[in-house]
């Protein structure tokens, strides 16, 4: 079940949601650092790490599952965000470079016809980034953040699920080892805490990223 766009909004302008939206756009912009001209969709609920990819890239739109409703964004701008069914995406075929998934893969009721949306609308050599709670992590256990809603995954399972759906996997790391926690002190250490644990427990952080590359196949002759 999908969080509601609401929670999702007041939980990303509060201090823990803020902290999180710094930590996980960093690794965003280090797999994806350069976007320029590239055309750029975010499925779930994107809105706060699509913004610093849209000063680059030749166009960005959000995409809001119709499970979880939608608000305009940006809000300073020309809207960009729209609301549409998970399996029938307003794209069309080989429309986007890009394609990000955050609140979205864990929460789908639909999960398999999604990705083959992604799929069909990513360009050939596009790549997809998917983000979602790490099972093994200490977010997926707190039900006060967006991230301990829904199916967490682990590395193993969410691999095999790009690769059953026609995605080539290249790269994952785990990110926010802070705990979800509204302590200001806490909050402020994030920086020092994201980078002790990326290089010592790096199984155990809230979230897996993982980037995938669109995979496509030959046709199967059938007869003469």
């Amino acid at each position: 079940m999908y969080n509601d766009v609401i929670d999702l909004r007041d939980f990303y302008a509060s201090s823990t949601g803020r902290m999180t939206q710094r930590i996980l756009r960093r690794y965003i912009r280090t797999a994806w650092s350069d976007v320029k001209g590239m055309r750029i969709a975010g499925i779930g609920y994107t809105a706060p790490f699509l913004r610093p990819l849209a000063d680059e890239a030749e166009r960005v739109i959000a995409v809001m599952p119709a499970q979880q409703g939608v608000i305009r964004w940006p809000g300073d701008v020309q809207n960009v965000s729209v609301l549409a069914p998970e399996d029938e995406l307003p794209l069309p075929d080989l429309s986007m470079d890009r394609v990000l998934l955050v609140h979205s893969v864990e929460c789908s009721e639909r999960l398999r016809s999604m990705l083959r949306e992604v799929w069909r609308i990513l360009a050939d050599g596009g790549r997809v980034m998917i983000v979602v709670p790490n099972r093994r992590g200490i977010w997926a256990r707190f039900d006060h953040t967006p991230f301990g809603h829904g199916h967490p995954y682990t590395p193993g399972q969410l691999s095999r699920l790009l690769r059953d759906n026609l995605f080539l996997p290249e790269q994952s790391v785990a990110g926010l080892f802070v705990p979800p926690t509204r302590s200001r002190m806490m909050l402020a250490s994030a920086p020092a805490v994201e980078k002790i644990g990326a290089r010592w427990f790096k199984t155990f952080g809230g979230v897996l990223m993982i980037e995938a590359q669109k995979q496509i196949y030959a046709g199967t002759m059938t007869g003469q």
